[in-house]
């Protein structure tokens, strides 16, 4: 017989096989809970395309071009239309949304002085925080994003046809085709074929489109030729209620834009034409530079359009007058520009098919926006860097399945500075304390009384560069917006937002507005202060430009 002991012993063990057991299971059961709860954080799917303007956007205004695809997001979602940026250019737009920082902090205050790299990104955030995370498209700066498992990105502004492409895992590499649809594919496969479906995910996918020179994809280019676009109330607007900087910038369509890179003009038909009026600068291979990159197969599809657009010219051109010309151009610009974000809803539509069709939608936050706006000759302007509304505002739509109303509309002050802070706050990832924009969260959920911030802060630092539009900050509001041009001048601004929209009036001498000019200047301090910008700071960064082109 098996002693007391014995038998006390066994039980013992027994027992603590049990415990061993039960508390195996704690921890496995712990564990799997644990991944379940990891698993459930939403998939951020971040689309940005280059100099979208708001107004080539249905849901804003269906006055140029229907954007079936783009405007779904804001039918599922939420549309602001009070976004802005902090500084109108490529590059430092982009900078600004990868730190959640002003310029003068990240160091990206232009498109020539260099990222500091010492600066973290989102995406690495999200990669330490166990998101798998993506990038497929167009940077502009940098040729290894930070904290990106995979990458295929343009190398700096890129190419609309048969681009380059710098590859995580092949180097550089062409790839044969239209740019949008290509950055396109490149998304779907990862999102189909190599990410890691147990893991949430991160994928910036980011197109090169609509940035100038505007090249459609050939059947986009046939199909808008024939297009007649309507003209913007401000299309002749001569600026003379406006300052200097509007008066001296280049970037008028009849006077700036290029005749061959932008309306699509042979070499051979310039050369044809006498007396060319007006006289525009002609960039050297400006028209071979993106059309030069066809195969013969792409150039007979894009060629019967061309001669089509040539032969208008020549026979037209010489007979109109100042203002039919600049009518004649300005179609010829928006048949380009709007041809090319044709394509970019096209395939916005491609994914967001597949998220319907996989089951992803239902748990993937999904931003579209652009890096700033854009002029489509408003004030008889292109291209972008004022704080004027069209250059300023940019397009912000986000779905968010079960957390966003459908179909809510916003028009809180907000701008690209918080975007980084509103994916990690999506996530429940911590944002670092030295970031500077505020979470929109709490607008998503509709939970307006928890947004305190009145006014938003802009500074534009190139110039003397291309376009020419002089260094200025601002401080805009619901109602107003207050402007400091300085450097080789020293001029203020200001624009009564609700009774002038189209900014044509500056009514910073005008009595009746001194004691907002008083308040909006005490403002601006303060709200410099705030983002640590000061006038210390401007003479630096003029001081720098100075030595380096000099």
């Amino acid at each position: 017989m098996m002693s007391i002991k014995f038998k006390k012993m066994c039980s013992s063990f027994l027992l603590k096989v049990m415990l061993l057991f039960l508390f195996s299971g704690l921890i496995a059961c712990a564990q799997k809970n644990a991944q379940k709860k990891k698993d459930q954080r939403p998939n951020i799917l971040f689309i940005m395309s280059d100099d979208h303007a708001y107004q080539a956007i249905s849901a804003y205004s269906d006055k140029l071009i229907k954007t079936p695809n783009i405007d779904r997001i804001a039918s599922e979602g939420i549309l602001f239309t009070n976004a802005s940026v902090t500084n109108s250019i490529c590059a430092p737009s982009r900078a600004v949304i990868l730190t959640g920082k002003h310029s003068h902090i990240n160091g990206k205050i232009d498109n020539h002085t260099p990222f500091d790299t010492t600066q973290v990104t989102f995406p690495q955030l999200f990669q330490k925080a166990g998101y798998e995370t993506a990038m497929f498209g167009k940077l502009h700066f940098g040729n290894n994003p930070k904290g990106v498992d995979e990458f295929m990105i343009l190398p700096g502004q890129g190419r609309y046809i048969n681009p380059d492409f710098i590859s995580k895992t092949e180097g550089r590499i062409t790839k044969k085709g239209y740019v949008t649809d290509i950055i396109t594919d490149v998304s779907l496969r990862w999102l189909k074929e190599e990410r890691n479906p147990n893991k949430p995910f991160l994928m910036m996918y980011m197109h090169k489109a609509p940035h100038r020179p505007w090249w459609p994809r050939a059947d986009k280019f046939k199909e808008f030729s024939k297009k007649t676009f309507p003209l913007p109330k401000t299309l002749f607007d001569d600026h003379k209620n406006r300052g200097t900087a509007a008066k001296t910038a280049e970037m008028s369509i009849l006077y700036d834009m290029r005749y061959e890179t932008d309306s699509k003009l042979y070499p051979e038909t310039l050369a044809e034409m006498e007396n060319l009026e007006p006289m525009v600068p002609r960039k050297k291979n400006g028209f071979w530079g993106p059309f030069g990159r066809t195969d013969s197969i792409q150039r007979a599809e894009y060629t019967p359009v061309l001669d089509s657009i040539n032969n208008d010219f020549k026979d037209n051109w010489s007979s109109f007058s100042k203002k039919e010309k600049l009518i004649w151009k300005y179609q010829r610009y928006m048949q380009d520009y709007l041809g090319t974000i044709s394509s970019v809803d096209d395939n916005v539509g491609r994914v967001l098919d597949y998220l319907d069709e996989s089951g992803l939608a239902e748990n993937t936050i999904v931003i579209y926006t652009s890096d700033q706006g854009f002029y489509l000759g408003e004030h008889g302007w292109f291209d972008k860097r004022f704080i004027y509304n069209e250059s300023f505002k940019t397009p912000l739509l986000i779905r968010w399945p079960n957390v966003i109303t459908p179909g809510t509309t916003e028009d809180e002050m907000v701008q690209n500075l918080d975007f980084a802070q509103t994916f990690l706050d999506a996530a429940g990832i911590k944002a670092p304390s030295d970031m500077q924009g505020e979470s929109l969260v709490p607008l998503l959920k509709g939970n307006r009384d928890s947004w305190k911030r009145k006014s938003v802060y802009y500074h534009y630092y190139e110039y003397p560069s291309i376009h020419m539009v002089k260094r200025h900050y601002g401080i805009v509001t619901k109602e107003y917006k207050l402007i400091h041009f300085y450097y080789d001048i020293d001029e203020w601004e200001l624009y009564d937002r609700i009774n002038d929209p189209d900014e044509l009036n500056n009514v910073f001498h005008h009595p009746d507005y001194a004691e907002v000019v008083k308040d909006l200047k005490a403002q601006l301090i303060t709200l410099r202060k705030k983002y640590q910008d000061s006038t210390e700071l401007d003479e630096r960064f003029i001081n720098a430009y100075d030595n380096r082109n000099h």
